[in-house]
């Protein structure tokens, strides 16, 4: 696992205070968060009448798909995605390249709404990932494992 994708128990509760304000605020059905390859992390709202399994997988997928998209058109990523239905919307927000944002909204709120309290989020969940990255670098530089070599392995099995 990579120091990128560590996540620890505090930060996910941290980010399930911030998709339960976000939800909050924004007067939203359901607020996701979901990592780039489809995996929920968070939720927040009425999410039995949801398959989250198969919503967070086709997300990340329509992210990859937006993201060869963009490289075509010579940008980096498209951070913002908003499809709008009859009777619900949905704002996906790429956060710090890492995880994906999913409010899910009907005419109770406006998109401008959600976008703004949704900005709110992006930033403190884009804190949050400083702070797990800060955490993992420095645990990372002196585990209990760190002074065992391969030939230590090789020996332990050896016997």
């Amino acid at each position: 696992m990579s120091v990128a994708h560590v996540m620890y128990e505090e930060e996910l509760t941290l980010m399930q205070v911030i998709v339960d304000r976000l939800l909050r605020e924004s007067s939203a059905n359901v607020v996701f968060i979901i990592d780039k390859n489809g995996q929920l992390i968070s939720a927040s709202g009425d999410t039995d009448q949801i398959d989250t399994t198969s919503l967070a997988s086709l997300t990340a997928g329509n992210i990859a798909a937006t993201g060869g998209i963009a490289k075509l058109l010579r940008e980096n990523e498209f951070l913002t995605q908003f499809h709008e239905g009859e009777k619900t919307k949905i704002h996906i927000q790429l956060v710090a390249s890492r995880v994906i944002l999913v409010v899910i909204f009907d005419n109770r709120t406006s998109p401008g709404m959600v976008r703004l309290r949704g900005k709110k989020a992006t930033d403190e969940i884009t804190k949050l990932f400083e702070v797990v990255d800060a955490k993992s670098k420095s645990s990372n530089q002196r585990t209990p494992f760190s002074e065992i070599t391969d030939d230590d392995i090789d020996n332990l099995f050896n016997d």
